[in-house]
């Protein structure tokens, strides 16, 4: 009997594996969470003098956005390098390959919400609502995730929707917009990477 069972685990391991993507790393999750940090510290810098935002002054608000869209970008390219630096690593250690169908899928059902998101956030930064980018790019992110979870771990899709739930917050609280952004794409990074790495990166067998 427990032969069977044995024999039906290993087959619904194999079924999974060929139709999701099981390699991402948890450090993948902490870096990128840690990069966001960073950068919200840094735009928290550069938009407070003396407890008042420079946003509120318009001579000033065309120079620093720029600056701060720019700082984004840099923020995103290196969270990004380091989320594929590790999960590269964890699938060339378990001898899988990191460029397969599950991959594409995955990739595919993240990238047309995350390029819709990136759309309509240029397109209100170009009419002049600044904040509401920030709501709008945990809400964009969270709908990728939620896509993307059909072809990776679930866990995936638990922190989808709790950025989708933190981005509707925000919309409401634009006092603390900034806040809201840093604990979406910061803490529950950290968190969901910590978790990502005990559950499945010290203990790899336990995903099949």
């Amino acid at each position: 009997m427990n032969e069977h069972l044995e024999n039906l685990k290993e087959i619904r391991s194999l079924m999974e594996r060929s139709s999701k993507f099981l390699s991402l790393s948890g450090l993948s999750g902490i870096s990128a969470g840690v990069c966001a940090l960073l950068g919200a510290w840094y735009a928290y810098a550069k938009l407070h003098v003396d407890g008042s935002s420079l946003l509120s002054i318009p001579e000033v608000r065309h120079e620093i956005v720029p600056k701060l869209v720019l700082e984004a970008v840099v923020v995103l390219g290196f969270a990004l390098f380091f989320g594929i630096f590790f999960t590269v690593r964890k699938t060339r250690k378990q001898g899988l390959s990191v460029w397969n169908k599950s991959s594409k899928l995955l990739l595919l059902n993240l990238m047309i919400p995350l390029c819709a998101g990136g759309l309509f956030c240029l397109g209100m930064l170009y009419h002049g609502f600044f904040w509401l980018c920030f709501p709008a790019t945990l809400v964009f992110y969270g709908v990728a995730l939620v896509s993307a979870s059909k072809y990776t771990l679930h866990d995936t899709f638990s922190l989808g929707i709790a950025e989708i739930i933190l981005g509707i917050i925000s919309l409401f609280l634009a006092k603390y917009n900034l806040i809201c952004w840093a604990l979406g794409f910061g803490v529950l990074h950290i968190i969901y990477g910590t978790v990502m790495y005990f559950k499945y990166d010290m203990a790899p067998k336990k995903t099949e």
